[in-house]
């Protein structure tokens, strides 16, 4: 949120009429075209111009006087450079330029370059447009310039105009700028640049010699210079050192593709090189810095540009890495330490996947730097490129890396939940490597207790990561546990809450407590007392295998019933029903009869055991009712093999009122499944059990008594029963009569005034009209069997190709026959 001041200026910014904005541009005009010293007025005048057209998600058009001068004062060298930052932010926010016009005349210094550079990169809509920058900027390369007049700008503007168009590059451009990248890499200074003298008597320039660089450590620098080297001032090829290493790894990845990724093609192509060399041009290079260079730096000088490149960039990441290992002075350079080797371990990575042979010079250090980081929990982030090189080569180096990806699933995720960019980046590690950990990793599909730490503390941050993520940690073994771990993930939400702030307030600061609340300071108490510990420990375990879920769940429901309100656990809580729908649409793929059965149990066992939250139960028992049709049509057999379960939930009233949707879903699956058809163990005493259950309900529910109170479910639930009973009647003809002699009981529950208080008229005609339909199929028993009789298996050929057979097809033959006009009917 901006400031109220800022506010104001905004709005007055994107409310401005076009006639006042003309006069605005008239008069800055005026101010550029005047001869006198650019001061304070004009910066103010440039300054409200670059809110005006910064200030609305749509460009503005520039004057065209005003475009031109502005563009000319990006070339003139004579103006402050306040001014021409300014302009080049303004032109990058109006309307598209000719970026030809600005693309004629390159020749200014690396300023005015850099500005007009960066109008040009926001402008430009094709390789083309850039094509003359590129140009120019290459050129410049290639000049030999001395080391005084190093293009510093130049590199950052490639870098960005190459990840703008890979191809604007052609392959000598290419060689040309790997060259240079492993000459500014290896070959920089290790002294200090010349720094300003503060003044004095006795101070003067030869009293004044270079010193040599430092290590972060405070030792001096034995070997090449690298963004660790640590000095009071940096020369230029220093600064390209820095803007080469940072550019490294995009044009590694960009254009490093023709590495051979077997070691002996490999070998054989530097074999092929070194016996015609190489034409390396290093005139530019003075003689004292060529006397650092190694005996293994002189014969990489014999490799094509872009396997020197890697030799220089590999050469470079171990020294980084040896330098990690210092302990830094200062605490900026000990995170620059971290961020470096980060994007050490990453090139190192990237080259040993373009070229295998170095994948052996490479495992020593990194298996070292592992040894090193592991025990560290402020290293976590390094480690992550540490778990991808062995993820990626520990095969073809013959490496054990188990133990790397045990510990990386079981520790990090359960210490470093709490840190947002951590989990960030541990996600997306898993996500970028899912297929690849699904396959080899065999702690990775049982660690889904500690990678769902991650979403139930950062929430909604993680939400598209996660809906990508779920489908690869499914498997049979787990997959129960897997359901009810998301079902729980409100408990793990709170859960973790009750840690942390436990871990932050000490047991003796009970005022501190207090001010959470009564609730949760209950919470907080129940999470240190030994006889929840079980509990605790379950729902924050590392891994799965510990079992399907706790028999005191609701215990821990009631323990964790002072954190419904953290604002974090409502956030889960609206989470899991999307992680539902992601975990049966895929574990249908996949599921055996024996995992069917088992995942039906679980949805009727656990739509009673949810945490006691604000419309979660009713979200929770909406996807399982969506999924409920879906299992049972996959499996029919599932109402024989279930029936116990099912007869009890459909005999019991009660549900009606608590989980209204899911009961009317299981009448429905009975009603359609329980049938001949689709398994022959369904016997007539299965059916009248069935049928005496619903019966029971129905007439509980439509008692007609003046003292009842309105009916507290939907006409939909009256109406799917009604339907149900009459399909099992239908395949029990001895239970026809007891159905009529009900459905004839409708018409005045539906008319009493109870039931006429609470339903519409439109809904209780409707009530009326099935009742009064279905009555007249079972006065004709072998009609009703034939209509309401579950439709044939999908499987069945004749199905696709016969529409007799079709159920609508059934309903228009009954139609015709019972139709008045009908000829078929006796007059």
């Amino acid at each position: 949120m901006y400031a109220p001041g800022t506010e104001s200026l905004i709005k007055q910014a994107r409310e401005i009429q076009e006639e006042e904005l003309q006069k605005f541009y008239g008069r800055v005009l005026k101010q550029l075209q005047s001869n006198k010293d650019a001061g304070g007025e004009v910066v103010d005048s440039l300054q409200r111009l670059h809110l005006i057209v910064s200030a609305t998600k749509y460009a503005r058009t520039l004057h065209p006087e005003l475009s031109k001068k502005l563009q000319a004062l990006l070339r003139s060298p004579l103006y402050p450079e306040q001014l021409q930052v300014l302009s080049s932010a303004i032109l990058r926010e109006c309307l598209p330029l000719s970026v030809q016009s600005l693309s004629t005349d390159f020749s200014l210094d690396n300023r005015a370059l850099s500005c007009l550079a960066s109008v040009v990169l926001s402008q430009a809509w094709c390789k083309e447009d850039l094509l003359p920058l590129c140009q120019y900027l290459l050129r410049s390369l290639d000049s030999r310039q001395p080391d005084t007049q190093l293009p510093k700008h130049t590199l950052p503007i490639l870098s960005k105009i190459f990840s703008f168009s890979s191809e604007i590059l052609n392959e000598d451009q290419v060689n040309l700028v790997s060259r240079k990248l492993a000459d500014w890499l290896r070959y920089a200074s290790i002294h200090q640049g010349a720094s300003m003298s503060s003044g004095g008597f006795f101070t003067g320039p030869r009293t004044r010699q270079p010193a040599p660089m430092t290590e972060v450590d405070g030792a001096v620098a034995g070997d090449f210079f690298t963004v660790l080297c640590v000095g009071q001032s940096f020369t230029d090829d220093q600064w390209m050192n820095m803007y080469a290493f940072s550019t490294l790894k995009s044009w590694l990845l960009t254009y490093d593709t023709e590495g051979s990724s077997n070691a002996d093609s490999a070998q054989l192509k530097r074999t092929q090189f070194i016996q015609t060399p190489y034409r390396d041009d290093r005139s530019e290079l003075d003689s004292s810095v060529m006397s650092m260079v190694s005996a293994t730096s002189s014969s990489s000088r014999l490799l094509p540009p872009k396997e020197r490149l890697r030799e220089k960039a590999f050469e470079y990441c171990h020294r980084l890495i040896e330098q990690s290992d210092r302990k830094a002075l200062k605490r900026v350079d000990a995170e620059l330490q971290k961020a470096c080797m980060v994007e050490a371990v990453s090139i190192m990575d990237i080259i040993c996947s373009e070229d295998a042979s170095y994948v052996y010079r490479g495992f020593p250090c990194i298996k070292a730097l592992h040894g090193r980081l592991s025990a560290d929990r402020t290293f976590a982030r390094a480690l992550l490129p540490v778990a991808q090189f062995y993820l990626n080569h520990s095969e073809i180096a013959a490496v054990d890396s188990e133990a790397v990806f045990c510990q990386l699933f079981s520790c990090f995720p359960a210490e470093l939940f709490n840190e947002p960019m951590f989990a960030f980046e541990f996600v997306h590690f898993c996500l970028h490597n899912m297929a690849v950990l699904q396959e080899n990793v065999a702690a990775y599909r049982h660690s889904f207790p500690n990678l769902l730490k991650f979403l139930a503390w950062n929430g909604p941050g993680l939400i598209s990561e996660f809906v990508e993520l779920l489908p690869s940690l499914l498997a049979p073994d787990t997959a129960l546990e897997l359901l009810h771990t998301l079902l729980d993930l409100p408990c793990l939400a709170a859960a973790l809450d009750l840690q942390h702030r436990s871990a932050c307030y000490q047991a003796q600061d009970r005022a501190v407590w207090d001010l959470q609340g009564s609730k949760m300071a209950a919470s907080l108490e129940a999470f240190r007392q030994p006889a929840y510990r079980g509990l605790f420990l379950y729902i924050l375990r590392p891994e799965a295998g510990t079992g399907d879920t706790i028999d005191r769940l609701s215990t821990l429901h009631e323990v964790l019933e002072g954190m419904v309100e953290s604002p974090r656990v409502l956030r889960c809580a609206q989470i899991v029903p999307v992680l539902l729908h992601i975990y049966f649409n895929t574990i249908i793929q996949m599921a055996d009869e024996r995992l069917i059965n088992q995942l039906l149990q679980v949805l009727v066992e656990r739509s009673s055991l949810l945490f006691n939250m604000k419309n979660f139960s009713a979200e929770v028992q909406r996807v399982f009712s969506t999924h409920l049709q879906t299992l049972c049509k996959l499996q029919p057999s599932l109402i024989v093999d279930q029936y116990k379960e099912l007869l009890e939930f459909s005999s019991t009233t009660t549900n009606i009122y608590s989980k209204e949707d899911l009961y009317t879903h299981v009448v429905w699956v009975i009603g359609e499944y329980l049938s001949l058809s689709y398994n022959p163990r369904c016997t007539v005493e299965l059916i009248t059990s069935f049928f005496e259950g619903l019966e029971a309900v129905l007439f509980e529910i439509t008692q007609v008594r003046q003292s009842a109170s309105p009916p507290q479910y939907s006409p939909r639930l009256l109406t799917v029963l009604m339907t149900a009973l009459v399909k099992l009647a239908s395949r029990s003809q001895d239970l026809i009569p007891r159905a009529s002699l009900f459905l004839s009981k409708i018409h005045s529950f539906a008319r009493s005034g109870p039931v006429e208080m609470s339903f519409s008229e439109e809904d209780t005609e409707e009530i009326v009209t099935r009742a009064q339909e279905l009555s007249n199929l079972l006065k004709l028993p072998n009609v009703a069997q034939f209509v309401l009789a579950a439709p044939a298996p999908a499987h069945s050929p004749r199905c696709h190709r016969d529409t007799n057979t079709a159920l609508p097809q059934r309903m228009r033959a009954v139609s015709s026959l019972l139709h008045n006009r009908s000829s078929f009917m006796p007059v």
